[in-house]
């Protein structure tokens, strides 16, 4: 099973809940062999007792089709200003679930970029303004940059056609490192993004593991395993009675250093020994 729904099976069944025995989860992409359904004709032909959203867009989406069904959201992003909720720590409508987006987070994402390119003048971020999680990110890495007197260029890519372009643009740019988005788009290829970085000689920092895992150089972010586990907690509590109105987001406590040693041998970056010796896991 994939990230999303293996670790969010997983969540359950450490809660007690077995796939086919006393609880069935249905995948929306399943319904119709043809194409995927809308999330309005998933409510009226499921009539599911609770929604569970991989991320904001799949959980707005949710919320314009039904504001009754309970909403948890694994990775949710920019919930206040989107209206899915009232406030963090009390949503107050039928969306709750897990913030991975850590403020502060892009601070330290800009210190790993300076740690693997200590020379390191210009910072590439390949952006997704298109994802809600775009935005307040793009200014908090801007920040970043602007107090340690970073240049920045940005390539957004709002499409998978993007990706080749705007990746090309900041190798153009003589980009020193690039600072990947943390967005669905973005994670979703993680494989063609690492794979270009190498061919275009580009030291590329993220914020998920999953890039490394694919072949990108560093990461340092939430890990999602975790994020989409424990969506299955909101799960439990809202079957025995609670409502997500009263469930606070979460935000993850911990974060997650991944190193992918036979890309920086590839691209010919050394790795500080302390910079190893951090990380959670480590690629050989």
């Amino acid at each position: 099973m994939d990230l999303t729904l293996g670790n969010f099976v997983k969540g359950l069944l450490e809660l007690g809940y077995e796939q086919g025995r006393n609880i069935d989860v249905i995948r929306r992409v399943g319904i119709f062999q043809d194409r995927v359904p809308s999330m309005e004709e998933m409510v009226v032909l499921v009539k599911p007792d609770i929604i569970a959203a991989p991320a904001t867009l799949e959980a707005v989406a949710a919320r314009k089709a039904t504001s009754t069904i309970p909403i948890v959201c694994a990775a949710l992003a920019d919930a206040v200003h989107l209206g899915l909720i009232a406030s963090e720590a009390r949503p107050g409508g039928n969306v709750t679930g897990i913030e991975p987006y850590i403020a502060g987070l892009p601070t330290k994402q800009i210190e790993l970029a300076r740690e693997i390119a200590p020379t390191a003048r210009r910072v590439g971020l390949l952006v997704n303004m298109s994802d809600p999680k775009g935005p307040p990110q793009v200014g908090d890495l801007k920040a970043a940059c602007g107090a340690l007197g970073l240049g920045v260029v940005e390539a957004d890519a709002n499409t998978a056609k993007d990706i080749p372009t705007a990746l090309a643009a900041l190798a153009n740019e003589h980009i020193d490192v690039v600072v990947v988005l943390q967005t669905n788009l973005l994670l979703q290829m993680s494989e063609q993004i690492a794979a270009i970085a190498l061919e275009k000689r580009l030291p590329t920092v993220f914020g998920y593991r999953e890039h490394v895992i694919y072949g990108g150089l560093v990461s340092y972010g939430v890990d999602l395993r975790w994020c989409y586990r424990r969506a299955g907690y909101f799960v439990d509590k809202i079957l025995r009675g609670a409502r997500p109105g009263d469930l606070p987001i979460e935000f993850p406590s911990e974060l997650w250093l991944a190193v992918n040693l036979k890309t920086a041998k590839a691209l010919g970056v050394s790795v500080p020994a302390g910079l190893l010796a951090r990380a959670n896991e480590v690629i050989e």
